[in-house]
């Protein structure tokens, strides 16, 4: 039971999915000032809370888990070339969500 706890591998590869579809989705990074930008990445945003939604009705996620699905999606935007500020801004808005 105590294992259990620990078994963040759903989380982990949520994270890394979630990620993908984020990448997959926005524009550069370099347009990232743009109304343009700002747009699209509402509408993805939108689209990784049904994502969330429905991840987090089918999983029941400790601490743990949480901070090992935010870790994982964050190093996805960081080794993408997503600058460092954008990437944990980013990150706090899943762990939020996830909440």
């Amino acid at each position: 039971m105590a294992l259990a706890w620990f078994d963040a591998g759903e989380a982990k590869k949520f994270g890394a999915s979630l990620a993908q579809f984020f990448l997959e989705r926005i524009p550069k990074a370099s347009q990232r000032g743009d109304k343009e930008f700002a747009k699209k990445v509402d509408y993805v945003l939108e689209k990784m809370v049904v994502q969330i939604v429905q991840f987090k009705a089918q999983h029941k996620l400790n601490t743990y888990k949480k901070a090992q699905l935010g870790n994982v999606f964050k190093w996805a935007l960081l080794d993408a070339g997503i600058a460092a500020d954008y990437a944990d801004e980013m990150t706090t808005w899943v762990i939020q969500k996830i909440g």
